[in-house]
């Protein structure tokens, strides 16, 4: 049997993909997640599962020194950027409190290799593009800046206490499992392509986009997009990196080339072969207005390169699971 490893918010759209990887890899994942964004279908049969909040120290302890768990991913988190914005207590209580809790559970069962899940939200408006891992740290908003608040954490647990981490910035990760099983389906729905592919493909509606006066080549914002399995490869990449590194450290994750919303919108009617309608409307609160990774130093350390790098391959791939079950995993 391979090594026992907890992935929090396994039931998610990152965090399933990434259990199953691990699956195939040889790993033996148990998956913890309260069900408050994520879902029971979306985890494999075979994997052990607990419905459990992270903020249940006691439990979680109990439960890292009987699955005798040797290291944790950390998927565990809220993500809507304007939701955020308007409610920076749910973020801070869920996204920091929750990983402290997670840290001094791991810490009173002697585990200290953590994977965590952080993103590109850390850099705010980028001085520069595309952004290099050293680049400042200015978030925008209590997303963001809740992010940031466990990577310097993470940083203080391995001065103080030896833990080794790796952080992986994601960028926008899109697409499907290969089979078109798991994809993504969140409740509501903000990513861009699932919005598309469900409002503008399937449903026959106007889609909003949010914005038409950024200083982009378009008017609307420009995002780096990465192929979920290529994201799910990088966790598996950063584990076997852990296992020869004593660090607290980040790496990038994205493709290094940046779409507009326009630019999505016109590939994945080339994709589907359906028009798709849209209106202009104000802009989301907290969105900045390109965002473009630097990802060499993933290349450099963790021998890690995106394999499904064009557009229209991860909307096709995104497409394949929205059209195998347009209501997602409630069917």
């Amino acid at each position: 049997m391979g090594k026992r490893v907890l992935v929090c918010g396994g039931a998610g759209y990152i965090g399933s993909h990434v259990t199953r990887l691990l699956i195939e890899r040889g790993y033996y994942p148990v998956v913890i997640d309260n069900l408050t964004t994520g879902h029971r279908a979306a985890v494999p049969i075979s994997c052990p599962y607990y419905q459990l909040d992270l903020r249940c120290q006691e439990l979680l302890s109990t439960l890292l020194k009987q699955e005798k768990i040797s290291t944790v991913f950390h998927f565990a988190a809220y993500s809507l950027v304007s939701e955020s914005v308007r409610n920076p207590y749910k973020y801070y209580a869920n996204n920091v409190q929750g990983t402290l809790s997670l840290l001094e559970a791991m810490r009173q069962s002697g585990i200290q290799s953590l994977i965590f899940s952080s993103s590109a939200a850390v850099y705010g408006n980028p001085g520069m593009l595309p952004i290099p891992e050293d680049h400042p740290t200015h978030p925008i908003n209590p997303y963001g800046e809740s992010k940031l608040l466990v990577e310097r954490i993470l940083r203080d647990y391995h001065t103080a206490y030896g833990f080794r981490s790796v952080a992986l910035r994601y960028f926008n990760a899109c697409g499907a499992w290969s089979d078109g099983e798991i994809g993504e389906d969140h409740r509501p729905e903000t990513h861009l392509i699932p919005l598309i592919l469900k409002r503008g493909v399937l449903a026959g509606e106007t889609l909003p986009i949010f914005g038409h006066d950024y200083p982009t080549h378009d008017g609307t914002p420009v995002r780096d997009y990465i192929h979920i399995s290529d994201l799910a490869e990088a966790h598996i990449l950063a584990l076997h990196y852990l296992e020869h590194h004593h660090v607290a450290t980040h790496f990038n994750l994205g493709n290094e080339r940046g779409y507009s919303v326009l630019q999505v919108v016109q590939a994945s009617q080339h994709v589907t072969g359906h028009q798709i309608k849209y209106e202009f409307v104000d802009r989301r609160q907290g969105d900045p207005a390109e965002l473009i990774a630097q990802s060499a130093t993933a290349l450099l350390h963790l021998g890690w390169k995106p394999e499904k790098s064009t557009l229209e391959e991860m909307i096709a791939s995104a497409w394949e699971w929205h059209r195998k079950h347009p209501e997602g995993f409630r069917a």
